[in-house]
């Protein structure tokens, strides 16, 4: 421990120069407008910035780019809550509360909560990123493709959290989800499959393109159909205002805990991302509330748990990364690449032959999460008087956006297309009361459940007992299939007791 210690304050002798400092505050704020604009994303912003990093220090250059990924994280809040379209995959589950806090008023609060919540949780990730990150990692390497399918089910059967009051249409969207991750190329043998002839299909379809489209597009839609339910919101521009009541924040420090707990042993496991530790912390946190019905109306909890959950998984990350050089998302895994540019090899000998440069990175990782909260809180007025400017011009710039959002993944016009399409499927499924994020869901891991299944499958032999033979898996399972019977359970409860 001292010895650990001793070596964290060398980093910060290192992450603390002038020149470090400015590059952690570039990465950071270029990471916040990365992620506030929808369909950029962390991979995109990274791979464009990461040519202009040769001629840099390899530990500046490395600083800022890491900024840049766990600053990604607190700028999709802002246009999750704001207009309801999410600038991260990270964020979707944010829309559900943070979008009706908005319009209720709450916007600051629902951005101060966030940005409080993403510093604590962040911070924890890269305190556990400093003590814990060998035995962690030979934890995460006992993960096989059993335990990744089981995790994923998890995921999507607790998704009767957002399904209100129909676990029925919950688990619909996430199958229509399922079959949309299907189209492309066959991720085994390497086939076309659902495309029909189309060379478009072969890529599949993106789920940042599909996010714009259900939630942005899908939002105007409905808000042109209603149009009073849309009046300019009046809402408070005092940087005060954005911090949480006493009331609040004692409705959101669990949630907090319980998102970076969440957040940090789903982060660190290779390849499940902070996507996956947002969901499970929302259903977790539904299911842990007093006031689950206040759920997906504006509860301030359903952005707490979240946002936690995805900046600790950020930062649980950076572990598989730094021990084993293994990149456990597709940011961590461009990252690897600017290692390897620089003759650094992740792994176990990173931190005795670069000790200065293992230890500046994380030191940096406190120091950049103190310059985003601050940057967030005092920002948050600038933020919250978006929603000052009457409805009608805000459509106009979020369609704008969106269109600019889409064409850029792969400056592709046929990318509108689809996003509009499902622009379509969106607005529909508001009406008739399915959840979109279920979609998302199911569209954003459905390739690597696939994968995950169909591996396991191998190993086997075709022998399901896999799944549930292996501790870990087995444990998972249960809990997944406990998650999906349990509202049918309690429902039959309520049912069958006498009056």
């Amino acid at each position: 421990m001292i010895e650990t210690l001793e070596s964290l304050f060398r980093g910060f002798a290192v992450a603390l120069t002038p020149t470090n400092l400015l590059f952690a505050l570039i990465g950071v704020t270029a990471g916040q407008i990365i992620g506030a604009l929808p369909g950029i994303g962390t991979v995109v912003g990274v791979s464009l910035l990461l040519p202009l990093t040769f001629n840099m220090d390899p530990t500046g250059a490395i600083i800022m780019l890491s900024g840049i990924y766990y600053g990604a994280q607190y700028g999709g809040t802002i246009s999750s809550v704001l207009i309801n379209m999410p600038g991260e995959a990270a964020t979707v589950v944010t829309t559900l509360d943070g979008y009706q806090m908005a319009r209720q008023g709450r916007a600051a609060k629902a951005l101060g909560i966030a940005a409080i919540g993403s510093f604590v949780a962040g911070t924890f990730g890269v305190v556990m990123v400093t003590l814990l990150s060998p035995v962690l990692t030979t934890f995460a390497l006992r993960f096989g493709p059993p335990e990744y399918f089981a995790l994923i089910l998890l995921g999507f059967t607790s998704l009767s959290a957002f399904s209100g009051t129909s676990i029925a249409k919950g688990l619909v969207s996430v199958i229509i989800g399922l079959l949309l991750s299907t189209v492309g190329l066959d991720i085994m043998s390497g086939r076309p499959r659902f495309t029909f002839g189309e060379d478009w299909l072969l890529d599949g379809f993106s789920f940042l393109v599909a996010a714009i489209g259900l939630f942005g597009i899908g939002e105007i839609l409905d808000g042109m159909m209603n149009p009073a339910d849309h009046p300019m919101i009046r809402t408070s521009l005092s940087w005060r205002n954005s911090l949480p009541s006493s009331v609040e924040w004692i409705r959101s420090r669990g949630a907090m805990v319980r998102g970076a707990l969440i957040g940090f042993f789903v982060g660190v496991l290779p390849g499940a991302g902070s996507t996956l530790a947002s969901f499970i912390a929302y259903s977790v946190e539904r299911s842990a509330s007093k006031h689950p019905e206040e759920f997906g109306k504006g509860a301030i909890e359903g952005v707490a748990a979240p946002e936690s959950a995805n900046n600790s998984a950020s930062a649980a990350a950076m572990i598989p990364l730094l021990t084993l050089g293994i990149p456990g998302s597709g940011t961590t895994a461009v990252l690897l690449g600017g290692f390897l540019l620089w003759g650094l090899r992740p792994g176990p000998l990173l931190f005795t032959e670069h000790p200065d440069f293992a230890w500046g990175l994380i030191a940096s990782m406190y120091i950049g999460n103190l310059m985003l909260v601050v940057l967030n809180i005092f920002a948050i007025p600038l933020f919250a008087s978006m929603l000052r400017v009457p409805y009608a011009i805000q459509a106009s710039f979020v369609v704008l956006f969106a269109i600019i959002g889409a064409y850029s993944l792969d400056n592709n016009p046929i990318d509108v297309l689809i996003m509009t399409a499902f622009g379509l499927i969106g607005f529909f499924m508001k009406r008739l009361d399915y959840p979109a994020a279920g979609l998302v869901l199911g569209l954003v891991l459905g390739p690597l459940a696939e994968k995950s299944l169909r591996q396991s499958l191998t190993l086997s032999r075709g022998d399901w007992s896999i799944f549930f033979t292996r501790p870990i898996s087995g444990v998972l399972m249960v809990v997944a299939v406990s998650a999906l019977l349990w509202p049918l359970a309690r429902w039959a409860i309520v049912r069958l007791r006498p009056d």
